[in-house]
Parts: C-alpha cells; structure tokens; sequence
C-alpha cells in the first residue's frame, strides 16, 4: 500500500515537473520571438541621383508591403517641393500633390514614410548654392555644414525640417548626420575641438538640430558612425534619439566601440545594404550583401535592436565639380553610379525572408527557390544562378584586381559567367531576368574595354598603333550603343528618361572619348 502511494505520488510529481517544463518553454519562445521582432523593419530610398517616377515609387512601396516592410526612409534630398526654399528643388522635383499622394497611399499599405534631411554632411545640393555658402564648413568643399555656424543654421533648418516635416504624419524625423569629414577643419571649428574634442563639437551642432526636431513635435534619427567614433559627449544628445547603427559587412567595432554607445543606454536601429561601395554600373558585390542580411540582421536581434532599416545606395555619395571663379558650383557629378534599383527585386525580397527568419536567412537556399517559384527554373538553374550573383566582382586599379589578377584573367571568368547565364531557361518574369543579363553584358564590355584601356596607357603605345586600336575599339563602340538601348527600354517608366540618357553618357564616356582620340591620331 505504501508503496503504490509512493508511486501514484512520484508520477503526480513528475507530472507537474513535465507541466512546469512545458509552460517554461512555451513562455521563454514567446518571450524570445517578442523580442527578436523589429518594430520598425524599414527600407531607405535614396532619391539624390537616379530619381524613381511617382508610379514606380507607389509599385516599389507596394512590393514592399508585400515583403513585410512597414516603414520608408526617403531621402527625398533635391526632388522634395520645397516652397520657401525652392533654390533647393531640382528638374526632377515631385510636385506637392505628388508628394501628398504617395505617403498616402503608403499609410494605405501600412507604410510609415520617415524623411531623411541631411543637414551636417552630404549637403552638396544645399551648399551648391549661393543662398546656403555662408554655411559651409570649407570654400571650396561643399559637402559639409560648418557647426559653428549654428545660429545661421538653425534659422535655415528650422524652415527646411519644418517645411518637411508637415507632409510627413510620421512620429520620426531623420537628420542624417554621417561622415562629417571635415569635421574640425576650419579654424573656428578647429579651436573647439582642440578646446573640448571633436565630440562635443559634433554634438553641439546635432543637439540643436535634435531639438528642431522636437519642437516640430518630432522624434529625431541620426546615422551612429561619427558618434561611435568621437562618443564621448553622446549623454548630451536627447535620451529619445534614436541611433542608425550602419554596417556593410565589416566588424562591430568598425566605426569605433559601439559597447560605449550600448552602456550609455542609447536606442539603435540597424542598417545592412543592397547597393554600396564599391558598387557600380558594372559590379555589384552580390555575394557581400547577401551575407551582409546573413551576419547582421542576427545580431541586430541579439542585441535588441528596435528596428531595421535597409538601405540602398544610388551613387558613391561623392560629387565630382565644373566650378565657376571663386568656387562656384555649376554643376555636379555623381562619383560611381550603380545600377538602378529596378534590377535587385532578388534581394529585396531576400531581405523581406530575412526579416521573418528567426536565425539568419540562407540566402543561397532562398535564391534557388526564388528562381524556381519567380523564374519557373529548375532546382539546378537555381542553384546555377546563386552561384552566378555571388562570383567574386571586385574593382579594377591599373588593370588588376586587390588579388592582383589580371584584367584579361577576369574577362575570361566574366565571359563563363555570362554565357551560363544566358543558358538559363526563365519561364516567367522575363524583364526582371533581363537585368541580369544586361548586367553581365555591362560589365563584359567595361572588361573589354579596361583590357584595351591598359594597353593604350603603356608605354608600348604610339600614333601609328592608332588604326590598330580603332579597330580593336568599333566593336565595343556598336555594343554600347546596343546597351544604351536596351537600358533606357529596361528601365522605362522606371527612372526619367532624361536621366537613363546621362547615366548611359557617364558610363560610356571614356570609351567614345578614346575613340574620338584614335580618329584624330589616324589623320595625316
């Protein structure tokens, strides 16, 4: 008797124990699921070059919505309608009612539209201009605000943000405020840091921003990399300042050590990329992006990240300048243009996979069933197209890669690479599979032409290898006017068509610019 009571008793124990167990389990996934979830899982448009037309940005917000995107970072920059300070709207400006319309129809999708208004650095399209001179940090540079000129800037902004500000309902505000490189650099500016560091220095200025931003009933974002380098006055910035923690693929500790920003008790967002440097026309460093969602997107969760913004990079974010006498800008150059947004759907959808995977994402394995389920390709081409993206592209100096591999080399692997993926078989979606290839025939003809390029830059070279050379050069010249054709059709309605006409000029220049100099040299 005593022992069945035993029994009955441990099984009951045991019984309770398993419950226990259960409810522990039940309870910590949910806890854990609660907070791996991003508030705000966001995506950045970049509209300084390479402007979207209003019925290509209301399809891009839609996909996005579909991908699980509940928030838009826009850098509205030059195409915002500004009105008291309509110096700054350039050709490509949306109207009010534009403007109006999309962030509605973005509220529809349940898309927060946060606007980005630099006002530290990158502020090339302001200071360009006469009106905003007297701002900046050097004469001749314009890219960066002076922060001891607060008082002048603080009347500026505070028209520019408020102006902004009304036609976004969005609780947020983003004043930018990265690579301020020539912080420190003019002679008051220099006083102050050799005073009391360049950390002040930044955060004096960006403080006064942050209050505009307050003052419009706003909650401020800036970019962490300056303030991860210079940390040590960031307990003065608003407690409520939410900092964009941007990492490309590199270390934690790239900027400088975030674990002094995670003591202080400030709020981080993260921020991976799509299209950033080295991009361009003709590289795009597939195989670095997708393992960019792989790593960081993770350890935005484990470190409790509140949201996640993609973002996706037009140009190098440099300018190139014709100036006028006394350093006056007439016009502005982009430094490294990329390819349009309209060929990487792949891995923004990748990226909306990310956001709903509790690890890391497999990118590999998400792009073979992306190609079965958008494509119609089998699981072999899949994996074929994986392999294809993710081959090294790395930058060319002086006809070799970082790894000292020759330009001819690397034509030859891009040539396979191509010819493979012209094998492919797509079924569906054609004009997006078209990218692609437009991509790899892009960048065959760069490598064509590099490999000429080189041998005209040695000292082999003389007037009469000229004719030689033209020939060498009329093959590349008939396909690139086949590609301009066929990147303005592909890109129809997608950019202005203006713009796909400068973007093939810029890309083509040096090319017609050699054969045009070929020419002269053949005349007697």
């Amino acid at each position: 008797m005593r022992k069945g009571v035993t029994n009955n008793y441990l099984i009951a124990k045991i019984a309770i124990l398993l419950s226990l167990l259960i409810f522990l389990s039940a309870t910590t996934k949910a806890f854990s699921s609660e907070r791996s979830e991003f508030a705000v899982k966001g995506f950045h448009i970049d509209l300084r070059c390479q402007i979207m037309t209003m019925p290509a940005l209301k399809s891009f917000a839609k996909e996005l919505s579909g991908f699980g995107i509940n928030t838009i970072i826009m850098e509205w920059e030059a195409t915002f309608p500004f009105k008291n300070h309509a110096t700054l709207s350039n050709k490509y400006a949306y109207s009010e009612e534009e403007v109006d319309s999309f962030i509605k129809y973005c509220t529809t999708l349940g898309i927060d539209v946060i606007p980005l208004q630099n006002c530290f650095g990158h502020a090339e399209y302001i200071l360009s201009h006469d009106r905003y001179a007297h701002i900046k940090e050097d004469r001749k540079e314009v890219s960066q605000v002076c922060p001891m000129k607060e008082e002048e800037c603080i009347e500026i902004f505070s028209e520019i943000f408020k102006e902004v500000a009304s036609k976004h309902p969005s609780k947020y505000f983003h004043i930018g405020g990265d690579e301020t490189y020539l912080l420190g650099s003019c002679k008051l500016c220099a006083q102050k840091a050799a005073e009391v560091g360049k950390s002040k220095l930044f955060v004096d200025y960006v403080k006064a921003m942050c209050k505009i931003v307050s003052d419009l009933g706003k909650q401020p974002i800036l970019w962490a990399d300056v303030i991860l380098k210079y940390p040590e006055a960031v307990s003065e910035l608003p407690k409520n300042a939410i900092f964009v923690d941007w990492n490309y693929g590199w270390k934690n500790d790239h900027f400088g050590d975030i674990n002094k920003l995670y003591r202080a008790g400030v709020t981080f967002w993260g921020s991976p990329a799509i299209r950033s440097h080295p991009d361009n026309l003709y590289l795009t460093q597939w195989n670095k992006h997708f393992r960019n969602q792989e790593v960081f997107i993770p350890y935005c969760r484990e470190k409790n990240y509140q949201g996640i913004v993609m973002t996706s990079w037009s140009n190098g974010g440099t300018y190139g300048f014709l100036y006028d006498t006394n350093w006056e800008v007439i016009q502005m150059y982009p430094i490294r243009y990329v390819y349009p947004l309209s060929g990487f759907r792949i891995i923004v959808a990748c990226y909306g996979e990310a956001l709903k995977t509790e690890g890391a994402v497999n990118s590999e394995q998400f792009v073979v069933n992306y190609a079965m389920e958008r494509f119609g390709l089998t699981k072999g081409e899949g994996e074929q197209l994986w392999e294809i993206l993710t081959a090294p592209q790395e930058v060319l100096v002086k006809g070799e890669d970082l790894n000292k591999k020759g330009v001819t080399e690397i034509l030859a692997e891009t040539k396979n690479l191509r010819s493979k993926l012209y094998s492919l078989n797509p079924k569906a979606n054609l004009k997006e599979f078209d990218h692609f290839k437009l991509m790899f025939d892009i960048r065959v003809q760069y490598l064509m032409f590099k490999e000429i390029e080189s041998e005209y830059e040695s000292s082999a070279f003389n007037r009469e290898l000229a004719p030689l050379f033209i020939k060498k050069l009329e093959p590349l010249v008939k396909e690139a006017k086949n590609i301009n054709k066929r990147f303005i059709s592909l890109n129809k309605g997608f950019l202005y068509h203006q713009e796909l006409v400068e973007i093939n000029g810029l890309r083509t220049e040096k090319l017609f610019k050699i054969y045009s100099i070929m020419q002269n040299l053949t005349k007697k």
